[in-house]
């Protein structure tokens, strides 16, 4: 029984530690206010009824992507795909 606790305590400090605070907090905060501008853009395109075109698919491709980029601290990645995004949400509206 104490294995088991040692171990558990073990494996929380592992996943406290992977979780610290990112790098470099100006990219993590432009990341997580792009993706929900992006996500906010995405909703009003939907409303209109352009969530069949390829654009629209591309955007929300991309967002999802934003998003997975932005849980491993790849802030770069994140923004650079959220610019991408909201560019093809801005075509789908063409």
């Amino acid at each position: 029984m104490m294995i088991k606790k040692t171990s558990l305590l073990l494996i929380s400090l592992i996943l406290t530690a992977c979780a610290g605070a990112p790098s470099n907090p100006q990219q993590a905060d432009q990341c997580e206010e792009g993706l929900k501008q992006a996500y906010k853009e995405l909703d009003y395109a939907k409303t209109k009824g352009l969530d069949g075109t390829v654009d629209y698919t591309k955007a929300a491709s991309l967002l999802s992507a934003a998003k997975i980029q932005q849980q491993f601290n790849k802030f770069p990645n994140c923004i650079n795909k959220v610019e991408r995004a909201r560019y093809y949400i801005k075509q789908s509206q063409k």
